[in-house]
């Protein structure tokens, strides 16, 4: 008897260890998925929030989903380690509500835009800059040759050069301090504006905060494709300071 029950513990040991890696020691991050839209409404949005959860899932990460902007105060922003802007557009915060978020970025928040976040806030002259670069146009989704012009942890799961289908966007009042990681090559699509240098995502400092864009995002297969999503999960995983192992 003392011998079965032996085997059962080992085996239970060995289950135990198995677990993935991501479920394991992971200290409790709290982040906020924020999709207030006040133009176009990408028809991707729950099933971006979808993916963003399941992501989150994995790491015991909470999410908080919402489109009330009033979420937007000094108090409340303490409470997240990231905060998401996954196609938004157009003005989504008030007067009040832009002082909130711009002082939890420059006192130390993190940020991920997805998709139209640059398609967000033309009159506000701190996210222009901040955001990197604001959205001016884009042809029909087709598919389209990225290069990836970095090997940061964020495209990390990308080979050096890929295709893969989406809406692209073209830029105007582009941040010259960014750090790009990807590029569009314009040669192997119909409707770019950017010419030869068209960045597609990037990252950069915001005061003691960190701010991270990617273009990619627009359709709702998007968020199944394995190397689209692999790559979201990467720059969370980068934002809120996780080793990418």
């Amino acid at each position: 008897m003392k011998k079965i029950i032996a085997v059962v513990c080992v085996l239970f040991l060995m289950l135990s260890c198995g677990t993935t890696k991501k479920s394991t020691y992971l200290p409790k991050k709290n982040i906020l998925v924020f999709t207030k839209t006040n133009g176009y409404r990408h028809a991707s949005i729950e099933t971006g929030v979808t993916a963003l959860k399941e992501i989150a899932s994995e790491y015991h990460w909470a999410v908080k989903h919402s489109e009330d902007s009033l979420i937007f105060n000094s108090v409340n922003l303490k409470k997240y380690d990231l905060i998401v802007f996954l196609n938004t557009t157009g003005d989504i915060l008030g007067d009040e509500e832009q002082v909130a978020f711009q002082n939890y970025m420059e006192t130390g928040g993190k940020f991920f835009g997805i998709h139209a976040a640059s398609d967000t806030e033309y009159d506000w002259p701190w996210y222009g800059e901040f955001i990197g670069g604001y959205f001016v146009s884009h042809p029909k989704t087709q598919k389209a040759r990225i290069d990836k012009i970095d090997n940061h942890k964020t495209v990390k799961a990308f080979p050096k050069s890929f295709e893969r289908i989406d809406e692209w966007y073209s830029f105007k009042n582009l941040n010259p301090n960014v750090h790009v990681t990807l590029t569009l090559d314009e040669s192997s699509y119909e409707g770019g504006k950017n010419g030869v240098y068209h960045p597609h995502a990037w990252f950069h400092k915001v005061g003691d905060g960190e701010m991270y864009y990617t273009g990619g995002g627009h359709t709702d297969e998007s968020y199944t494709e394995p190397l689209f999503r692999q790559h979201l999960e990467d720059v969370m995983k980068w934002l809120i300071s996780y080793s990418n192992q």
